[in-house]
């Protein structure tokens, strides 16, 4: 039976002018970094299988292509300690998330203490993420990662919170919370680990409104090409399309238009913005270029791996990003009787089989 519905894609990134670009190491890293995840077995051996389609290691090759081999794998595995927290915690109560992200905080903070016995694996993961990143990284960019990766953490407790409480929020505080859950401003960091950028300079108000147009933008992008997946699996109250829809009685293609509005008018003060930033010194100008280059390039990275891994659209992904066209999945309940280890992690090709009627 054809489907009854399909969703229609816009092109993001028609008009930036950043092209698509990957780390020529991407595949040897990527598979060292996926031994040290398994190492952990976060998953079910099912779970683990659709986890290895999302391809990381090509996030992490197209959001840091011109990164050291040393930087380049503490990017990766940052992606796949993210992507393991987001499955662990989507599923749980606020107090179990808390818990977590307790664990995950002490664990960043303090690298060289050996974790307990017992606890979740998010802290001798973390950990060992922790202890690789202070070693290959400035003090600076160490500072801005702790202070960026806490707040993406004490976010997600928010989101849970919310949650399990039903609150549903407005679009403007949607897209304030998502500048840290969405866990952007950390990935950047990658970027920075190898440049001196002070305080005064990297906070300064010029500086951290580039950072929220570049957010605001992986926003758009990720909600846009995660809902179908997101709404198949019952996890679409946290998507803009959602919040969209929702705020202004709108149908999703209306929803879409809106969303690409907002997204054009963000790219454009981002642009405007860094041609008219003021100078900090000839040094730090240097510097903040290469970082601002360099986040600059994250809309392209996370467009271009939402279509080539298998995440969001399975093995048609090249084909959808051709047509614009997909096919709107069946919606099914989330298992919530699943935790950590446990917790089920979706594989596309089996969210588009017909649901079995009892």
């Amino acid at each position: 039976m054809p489907p009854a519905y399909y969703l229609h894609l816009p092109d993001f990134m028609s008009n930036w002018p950043w092209p698509r670009k990957i780390h020529p190491l991407y595949e040897e890293v990527t598979a060292e970094s996926s031994a040290w995840l398994k190492s952990f077995a976060p998953f079910t051996p099912e779970s683990q299988f659709a986890f290895d389609m999302c391809d990381l290691g090509r996030l992490a090759a197209l959001g840091y292509p011109e990164a050291s081999r040393e930087h380049l794998r503490i990017g990766v595995d940052l992606m796949n300690v993210f992507f393991v927290i987001d499955e662990y915690t989507d599923v749980e109560s606020a107090s179990a998330v808390r818990e977590m992200v307790e664990v995950v905080i002490d664990a960043t903070y303090h690298p060289e203490k050996p974790r307990p016995a017992g606890e979740s694996i998010l802290g001798e993961m973390t950990r060992q993420l922790a202890q690789r990143l202070v070693c290959a990284s400035t003090s600076e960019a160490t500072a801005h990662f702790l202070n960026s990766f806490s707040a993406y953490l004490r976010s997600v407790v928010c989101q849970a919170e919310e949650r399990c409480e039903g609150v549903s929020r407005s679009i403007d505080s949607y897209i304030k919370i998502r500048r840290e859950n969405s866990g952007g401003r950390p990935s950047f960091s990658p970027v920075e680990l190898r440049l001196r950028i002070p305080d005064e300079v990297f906070y300064a108000p010029s500086v951290v409104e580039l950072q929220s147009c570049i957010l605001d933008m992986i926003t758009t992008i990720n909600d846009v090409l995660s809902y179908n997946r997101e709404q198949a699996t019952g996890n679409d109250d946290y998507n803009l399309l959602t919040v969209v829809m929702r705020e202004l009685s709108i149908n999703f293609d209306d929803a879409i238009v809106w969303v690409m509005d907002y997204h054009n008018a963000v790219a454009k003060k981002f642009i405007e913005g860094l041609n008219n930033l003021p100078s900090f010194g000839s040094h730090v100008d240097a510097q903040l270029q290469e970082y601002l280059q360099g986040i600059a390039n994250w809309p392209r990275c996370v467009d271009s791996w939402s279509f080539e891994s298998k995440r969001y659209f399975g093995e048609q992904g090249l084909e959808y990003q051709r047509t614009r066209l997909v096919p709107l999945l069946q919606r099914r309940e989330p298992n919530l009787e699943l935790h950590q280890e446990q917790v089920q992690v979706h594989l596309i090709e089996k969210l588009a089989e017909p649901i079995a009627v009892a």
